[in-house]
């Protein structure tokens, strides 16, 4: 039985390399675990040594095979806790990360799986995110899926996914309209300030909002 820590390592691992080509490092896993990162290079050397990741310079941290089924488990746990807190009690998608973290290590496969299925079996989370199946598979994801920030100006798209690492992005995302399903097109690019301004079908009036925060917006 692996250890909370491990677990946290492992999805983290996994959900680094989900939406990026970038190689996973030791720096970049420190920084989403909020730990030094020589603590971080400690716990890389012993689950190398459990072979559930392969480490090598320049090359980055992978998953093995173990590691990486290990990972999806606790992905389906958290994103169908995510799912469930916000179907059923009525949480709101800025809220569920740390509930589910909190949660997920003591569900069990069983309780996710009939929670799941009261969902309906959702493919994504409320944030967007695919949710894996009990087998491990994961759904269809949307083809051509590129970040607001990446939209060419007066190219029109719809919102697929909001990282849910910022909590207070998710608010003003939520109060201003940009949420799952919404219509966004990008009116201008302000290259020199790092801004870009959005048309969204739902708002009278055009949003600006950084690159750094229309990359952490999904669209296709």
């Amino acid at each position: 039985m692996l250890s909370s820590t491990t677990e946290d390592y492992l999805k983290v691992i996994w959900a680094l390399s989900e939406w990026s080509e970038d190689p996973v490092t030791i720096g970049s896993l420190a920084r989403s675990l909020g730990l030094a990162p020589s603590s971080v290079s400690e716990t890389i050397k012993r689950l190398a040594s459990q072979g559930l990741v392969d480490h090598e310079p320049y090359r980055g941290i992978r998953l093995s095979e173990r590691g990486e089924a290990a990972a999806v488990t606790m992905i389906r746990r958290h994103r169908v806790l995510e799912t469930y807190l916000v179907r059923v009690f009525g949480y709101t998608w800025d809220e569920v990360h740390d509930e589910a973290e909190a949660l997920e290590h003591g569900a069990s496969d069983r309780l996710i799986d009939v929670m799941a299925s009261a969902l309906g079996n959702p493919a994504v989370d409320p944030h967007g995110d695919p949710i894996p199946r009990a087998d491990g598979s994961l759904p269809e994801c949307p083809e051509h899926v590129i970040s607001l920030a990446e939209l060419a100006p007066g190219r029109e798209a719809e919102i697929v996914r909001v990282s849910d690492a910022a909590p207070e992005l998710l608010r003003w995302c939520e109060k201003s309209g940009l949420t799952l399903g919404a219509q966004v097109r990008v009116t201008d690019v302000i290259a020199a300030a790092q801004l870009l301004e959005v048309a969204v079908a739902t708002a009278p009036e055009p949003l600006t909002l950084s690159l750094a925060a229309a990359g952490s917006i999904w669209v296709r």
